[in-house]
């Protein structure tokens, strides 16, 4: 955050985002929560990444999508590569679950998040995603 906002300074968050934060954390310790009704300004967000992040964030918890599917429902198939980057840059993780996008065949693909793939397998784990014989979401 510092890096985008050099001068920023903490501060007590207005009642939205303070409603946003009670509702990721009770989603990350394993509750149930709305974050689909979280309102997000997407300003300055590019318009493939919008269409991206509508695909992506209408997937359930507790289900996956893999990057070709999302491109396919985009209507360009040939776009997986070009999801996984918009997924790379996205600006509301959980809020926008990237991490419920997988690459071919259920691997897990890449993940720009701290902690990388292993972060995107607990949040998975989390979220009640069956894992398969090759990665355990554990």
């Amino acid at each position: 955050m510092l890096r985008r906002f050099p001068d920023a300074v903490e501060g007590v968050p207005p009642a939205p985002i303070a409603e946003a934060i009670a509702r990721i954390v009770t989603h990350l310790e394993g509750g149930s929560s709305d974050l689909d009704s979280i309102e997000l300004d997407m300003t300055g967000v590019q318009e493939f990444d919008r269409r991206v992040y509508e695909i992506t964030r209408a997937i359930p918890r507790g289900a996956t999508k893999a990057y070709g599917e999302v491109a396919s429902e985009l209507g360009d198939p040939g776009a997986a590569r070009a999801v996984g980057q918009a997924l790379g840059r996205n600006p509301f993780p959980i809020i926008i679950p990237c991490h419920r996008v997988l690459a071919a065949a259920g691997r897990p693909g890449g993940f720009s998040a701290h902690g990388g793939v292993a972060t995107k397998l607990r949040l998975l784990a989390i979220e009640g995603a069956p894992g398969n014989t090759e990665f355990d979401f554990q």
